[in-house]
């Protein structure tokens, strides 16, 4: 969430950032200054009654010392009446830190200046375009064809067993899947992120840790009996492993990865745009998350793109990489890159990764710090990206590289299926 010193020094220019989103915020931020603010006075004034309070009480036993009875039986009544005030005080407080937390969990991180504005993805920058898409015949189909044609994956046994979005995957639409998990993460341990096995249901602190609660509750598995949430990327348990923790300046940048199964209800969603493996109720994905010094989290932005964009390449996939506009713009984040691959049996782009930076807006949720070099305790800044999410990569892989007689596998690939071609 946002800090609330850096809305009392920049105010009007989170406001003006936060337009970009097409939110007008200034009222609610005027009304979290006002809430700190009765905050402080309640604060500074229970602390002079607790001052007082002990004053008083130090009088009282200096009397009983001297002998002086009655009139530390006098001043009984005053402490009393002090501990009551400082209640009430102590209540207030609260209440307005209370408040003041329910109305910062509402609004958005402020965009970066990169951002433009826009209302939905079509005011999406294209910031880069890659790879070559083939030209295929009359003969080419979309994966959801390849995969019943090939026996790779069964869409009509998931619905029996589960639902709509919960794909069995078969024979050797289940060698690539592992093989793909393995290949991205051996991709990551390469690039200096150590891999880690978290696990898959998350409490509430965690989900409000990392901004997916309470902005995308409706969107989660809840397992109400136990108050825990399915997770939809692994950043939350990832993320959440630092949360109330002061790491340490010379540790930068902390770099992390990790596979796991991926849950989101999708609600609402419906049409063509569902077909397949276009969008699942569950999937796999390989997350990278970084937590940065905020003096270089955009160089590490970069470079986490850059490492997406080596995987993309390696899979030999046509691609583009999108600056969000402040409409398309991620609840959390500032400043969001995604890479898209191109489905050339559906004639269209599938976002298969989203790479962020959220500067301090989840640390300050998660008490996330460091000492700088001077000693001063610090918000650190936090980065995200998928690395990749699997179904949009297969769709691909099978639309992309499908022929006449078959579907080829990537070179770079191959040493983790164990199989050069699928037919």
């Amino acid at each position: 969430m946002l800090e609330v010193k850096n809305i009392e020094l920049n105010k009007e220019t989170i406001a003006e950032a936060l337009k970009k989103r097409n939110v007008n915020a200034s009222d609610d931020l005027d009304k979290i200054l006002s809430l700190n603010e009765a905050r402080k006075k309640a604060q500074i004034a229970m602390e002079e009654k607790q001052s007082d309070s002990n004053s008083i009480a130090k009088q009282i036993g200096d009397l009983f010392k001297q002998g002086k009875r009655e009139e530390a039986e006098a001043l009984k009544e005053r402490p009393a009446l002090l501990k009551e005030e400082i209640s009430e005080l102590k209540e207030a407080m609260q209440k307005a830190e209370e408040e003041m937390r329910e109305l910062l969990y509402t609004i958005p991180n402020a965009p970066h200046e990169l951002v433009p504005p826009g209302v939905n993805e079509e005011d999406n920058e294209v910031v880069l375009e890659e790879g070559t898409i083939p030209a295929l015949g009359e003969w080419a189909k979309p994966h959801w064809e390849l995969a019943k044609d090939y026996n790779l994956i069964d869409f009509e046994l998931g619905v029996k067993i589960s639902g709509a979005g919960f794909p069995v995957y078969v024979g050797k639409g289940a060698q690539l899947q592992r093989a793909l998990i393995n290949f991205f993460l051996s991709e990551a341990r390469e690039a200096g992120y150590t891999e880690l096995q978290v696990p898959h249901l998350v409490n509430e602190a965690s989900g409000y840790g990392t901004g997916q609660l309470p902005d995308k509750e409706g969107q989660m598995y809840h397992v109400t009996s136990d108050d825990l949430y399915l997770i939809p990327t692994a950043e939350v348990p990832i993320t959440n492993l630092y949360r109330d923790v002061i790491v340490k300046l010379e540790d930068f940048p902390i770099k992390r990865c990790g596979y796991t199964p991926c849950f989101r209800r999708e609600a609402g969603s419906y049409g063509k745009d569902v077909r397949g493996l276009n969008r699942l109720h569950q999937f796999d994905k390989v997350e990278i998350v970084e937590i940065a010094d905020p003096r270089s989290s955009y160089e590490n932005l970069d470079r986490m793109v850059e490492h997406v964009k080596g995987l993309l390449n390696k899979l030999e996939l046509p691609y583009r990489v999108l600056r969000l506009c402040g409409g398309d713009l991620g609840f959390t984040s500032c400043l969001t890159y995604d890479l898209e691959v191109y489905s050339t049996a559906q004639s269209r782009w599938l976002e298969c990764s989203s790479v962020s930076n959220f500067e301090t807006f989840q640390s300050n949720r998660l008490k996330l710090r460091f000492k700088d070099d001077n000693g001063k305790t610090q918000l650190a800044h936090t980065l995200n990206g998928s690395a990749l999410a699997l179904p949009r990569i297969v769709a691909a892989l099978l639309e992309n590289h499908q022929n006449e007689n078959g579907i080829n596998i990537p070179v770079a690939l191959r040493p983790f299926t164990g199989f050069d071609k699928i037919q």
